[in-house]
């Protein structure tokens, strides 16, 4: 117990657990930077915390045991510092290490990122969303939300056609003319997110030519099934998503990243460029381009779906 100080023990371990929640709550108004440098300064507290317990024992002779040192008082403060990781890691931040490269250009394969879990679980079209899949809820998977509950969408030649529920003259004054068409008497926005999302894409080699699930390329007219999302993955045509395995039930919904913490490539060279940014800023042209020329570079050859 901090060299048998008890007062010292529990300072340290209530001054810890409130600047971590505090630096959480101003990190989400000042933005992640403030976050990142406050982390890294609780570390520091942490680390010098540590080197002075040490130089206080070697000080200490002939120490006689106090009441609180005691196997059940040790036993007491891990449980409260797996209770106090469990609340956080549950209703405070969760952090995912992504090794798929299906949300690429905007997420890539090699990026960790932090989820804000106390902001609304509210999710809006084209919002980037971790959940667990109805097929496998053990497993998290990345993706963008493309449809609402009481939305309805197809896939044809691989374009997304979405009709949303909002109704037509909804659709009409909020797209453009060029990106609306008409089928079975609706009004249907075609690839609705490609020109606010530019990291959304297809790959040209991927042809229909019998090989690949016929999903990538035509999908059959749905509507969204209440309280349930439909993801689709940016890097379209390597995608397994909701076109396979169905909508995703809100009680899977894990929430939206927050910002990247940390990022290494295949070549365990660290992507510096990428810490700190949250999903928005990296679909600025400089990130994008970056992430196209790895891509170029790297996946050439890949054929496969993830």
């Amino acid at each position: 117990m901090y060299c048998g100080k008890l007062g010292k023990a529990i300072f340290f371990f209530i001054s810890f657990f409130l600047i971590y929640i505090f630096t959480f709550y101003l990190s989400y108004y000042f933005g992640n930077v403030f976050y990142l440098s406050f982390l890294f300064l609780l570390f520091s507290i942490y680390a010098a915390n540590i080197i002075l317990s040490f130089k206080e024992a070697n000080n200490i002779f002939n120490y006689k045991l106090e009441s609180y040192n005691k196997w059940y008082f040790y036993l007491l403060f891990i449980l409260l510092n797996v209770t106090s990781t469990f609340l956080i890691k549950t209703y405070v931040i969760e952090n995912f290490n992504l090794t798929s490269n299906h949300m690429n250009y905007n997420i890539l394969s090699g990026d960790c990122v932090s989820l804000n879990k106390i902001s609304s679980k509210k999710i809006q079209r084209g919002d980037i969303v971790i959940f667990r899949p109805p097929h496998n809820t053990k497993q998290h998977f990345v993706k963008r939300c493309v449809a609402l509950p009481g939305d309805e969408l197809f896939v044809a030649d691989k374009n997304l056609y979405l009709h949303h529920r909002e109704g037509d003259e909804w659709i009409k004054n909020n797209f453009n003319e060029e990106d609306i068409v008409v089928f079975a008497q609706k009004l249907w926005v075609k690839n609705p997110y490609m020109k606010e999302h530019p990291g959304i894409h297809h790959d040209d080699k991927i042809s229909l030519n019998g090989q690949y699930p016929m999903p990538i390329f035509n999908f059959a007219p749905i509507r969204v099934d209440e309280d349930h999302y439909f993801m689709m993955g940016d890097n379209r045509d390597h995608s397994n998503d909701s076109r396979f395995w169905g909508a995703v039930p809100y009680e899977n919904i894990e929430g939206t990243p927050w910002f990247i913490y940390f990022s290494i490539d295949e070549d365990w060279e660290i992507r510096w460029d990428r810490l700190g940014k949250t999903p928005t800023d990296l679909e600025a042209p400089e990130h994008l381009d970056r992430a196209v020329v790895e891509r170029i570079k790297k996946d050439k050859d890949d054929y496969g779906i993830y």
